[in-house]
């Protein structure tokens, strides 16, 4: 009765598609965050000037709503290594607790990073606060984002991370090993490259995107472009043109720049 009758295919394993149930339950959080107009809740803007609250709150809600941006928007880029590493898992004692420490570790980098733009926010917030030329001339802050972005374009370190970013199965050979604590390692790593790869594009969101839904979805589908597209390496230096030329926009016409941005 059990036996498997000759010809008879093995059965195929179903796809695995909680990683992008993920992408897609952060956009839908991020849509009715907008619909609802919850969205102060990512602006840091708003949580450091007019929410009143206590920094050490501010920064707790803001970390808390990141959780969701680096989901829809980091993650879909990574896909191919999430892919692998779920994939190895199956292989392993403990086939969901791989794909987890890999991806809470990955999430440990860009944490750490959405921390230090918060500090940092708060320093630029007290220098406009005490620098009355910065404070009649505030947009040049934008322009400086962007002009930095632009230019990291361009640099070694852009092309070294993006190189490891878009060869997922030969950084997964080299550096995968198994066990929860060899994921979350992988995690760490592969993060790092990532963040390596992308801060200064999340540094624009940072800046500006997070008041703008379109805007996020712009600067993801740049990410995943460049990081898995073939031939998405080249798009870099058009990315840095294109983020040059808005940064001198920017200092040119500020008031029309920001109302086309959404900020």
């Amino acid at each position: 009765m059990t036996d498997v009758k000759d010809g008879a295919q093995p059965r195929r394993r179903a796809p695995v598609l909680w990683p992008w149930g993920l992408v897609a339950a952060a956009w839908a959080l991020a849509a009715l965050a907008f619909l609802t107009n919850q969205s102060y809740l990512i602006n840091h803007h708003y949580l450091l000037g007019e929410s009143h609250l206590p920094v050490l709150v501010a920064l707790v809600v803001f970390l808390a709503c990141w959780q969701v941006m680096t989901v829809g928007m980091m993650l879909p880029s990574s896909m191919p290594m999430v892919y692998m590493i779920v994939y190895a898992g199956r292989q392993q004692r403990r086939p969901l607790a791989v794909p987890a420490a890999f991806l809470v570790a990955y999430g440990v980098v860009w944490t750490a990073f959405a921390l230090c733009a918060f500090l940092g926010d708060t320093r630029i917030h007290w220098l406009v606060d005490h620098w009355f030329w910065l404070y009649m001339h505030s947009w040049v802050i934008g322009a400086t984002t962007f002009a930095l972005a632009g230019a990291f374009q361009f640099s070694p370190l852009k092309r070294r991370c993006l190189k490891q970013c878009r060869s997922p199965f030969s950084f997964f050979l080299h550096y995968y090993r198994q066990g929860v604590g060899a994921a979350w390692r992988l995690g760490l790593r592969h993060g790092a490259f990532c963040l390596g790869c992308c801060w200064a594009l999340m540094l624009v969101m940072f800046g500006i995107g997070v008041n703008s839904l379109l805007s996020m979805a712009l600067l993801t589908g740049v990410m995943v472009a460049e990081k898995t597209y073939p031939g998405g390496q080249r798009l870099s230096p058009l990315i840095g043109i294109v983020l040059l030329g808005l940064a001198a926009l920017w200092l040119a016409h500020p008031v029309w720049l920001l109302g086309g941005i959404g900020v």
